[in-house]
């Protein structure tokens, strides 16, 4: 069953999403990272690109030619899915292919409306049974 961690008090979503994929990759992990859109799903890459000045984080659009061998892949759809390790969901909705990732991560922040947009994918993810792992990003370090 997919493990579920919803972070919330998520104060910079670009920090908090390069935090879990650099813990993922040094865990040897692949990640699928879901955006809202296409600006966000470019914002995301550039900042997983430009990580840190000694150290970058490689990722490609889903449908990169490169997104089979990417160990971190963007999308918007889903549609073609080259692995079911790690999704981080970034949009307002409940992915409808979460249940075949191994872990999904919810990041939230203090606006009202990503709160009631969380608060519905939460009671629709623990109405089925998923047991939700609930962290205080201000309190806790991603590892």
């Amino acid at each position: 069953m997919t493990r579920i961690e919803f972070y919330f008090n998520v104060a910079d979503k670009q920090q908090a999403i390069a935090d879990l994929v650099q813990s993922a990759l040094l865990k040897r992990r692949q990640v699928m990272v879901l955006a809202a859109d296409e600006k966000m799903a470019s914002d995301v890459s550039a900042s997983l690109w430009q990580n840190k000045p000694a150290s970058f984080l490689p990722n490609v659009q889903e449908n990169h030619l490169n997104a089979a061998v990417t160990p971190v892949v963007i999308g918007l759809h889903g549609s073609d899915l080259m692995q079911d390790d790690m999704l981080i969901n970034l949009t307002t909705n409940t992915p409808v292919f979460f249940s075949r990732f191994t872990q999904l991560v919810e990041l939230v922040s203090d606006d009202a409306q990503d709160k009631a947009a969380a608060r519905t994918r939460f009671k629709f993810y623990r109405d089925r049974g998923y047991e939700i792992k609930s962290i205080d990003h201000a309190q806790h370090k991603i590892e």
